[in-house]
């Protein structure tokens, strides 16, 4: 059995992290998904419900595969050496490594990504390209594969990330007999990305209000 840990910070995006959980929570009882975050217990995302982390940064089972969402959280994690430190241990061991959205932009800020290709959310794509001038960053791409590690593109791109993923450990067959079963519509090309055309056009202060909102409510 694998085991795949999906990192938690405060104010993750919920589909970031719960949209590539869906598919490889169906691989079944080759796969063990764990939750891991700086401190065990209940973590609020973004949008206001909260996950649970089972595991610590500091005590957890071996990861084989890893995954970071983003999320408007991420602005505060990349001032965050723990979580910085962490995705730089486990990227030593583990097999895979994957970010979805402004995650890259974590890895990036951890130095992973430094000579790699890598894509983040397009409509505040330069701010994931701030973090590092060493990355190959990729504006027009739904996903990116370099070596062990996968970048997508915005929140949902992490769907088909994850199926690309699980179609590279477990199988094509297997991979699309998911997608047929969540009724999920799988674009298999990560060159393909409708997205690209709002590269930059995002406003983060209209985004941070909505944030605010959340908080207050």
């Amino acid at each position: 059995m694998k085991t795949l840990g999906a990192i938690l910070y405060e104010n993750f995006e919920l589909l970031d992290l719960y949209g590539p959980l869906e598919m490889f929570g169906n691989i079944g009882p080759d796969l063990q998904i764990v939750t891991v975050s700086e401190q065990q217990g209940a973590i609020k995302s973004a949008q206001g419900p909260s996950a649970v982390a089972e595991f610590k940064f500091t005590d957890h089972p071996d990861l084989n595969y890893v995954l970071v969402p983003g999320g408007l959280g991420t602005f505060t994690q990349l001032n965050n050496p723990l979580i910085l430190d962490f995705i730089r241990k486990v990227s030593a061991t583990a097999e895979i490594l994957m970010s979805v959205c402004s995650g890259s932009a974590l890895f990036a800020k951890a130095g992973i990504l430094d000579g790699k290709r890598a894509t983040s959310n397009k409509m505040f794509f330069n701010f994931t390209a701030e973090q590092s001038g060493k990355v190959k960053w990729v504006e027009n791409a739904r996903w990116v594969e370099d070596d062990n590690i996968f970048t997508s593109s915005g929140v949902s791109a992490g769907i088909d990330m994850a199926l690309s993923v699980v179609s590279k450990i477990y199988g094509r067959d297997r991979a699309e007999k998911i997608s047929i079963m969540t009724e999920y519509e799988w674009e298999m090309d990560p060159s393909i990305d409708p997205f690209a055309k709002y590269l930059n056009k995002g406003d983060i202060e209209d985004f941070l209000a909505i944030y605010s909102k959340n908080e207050s409510a």
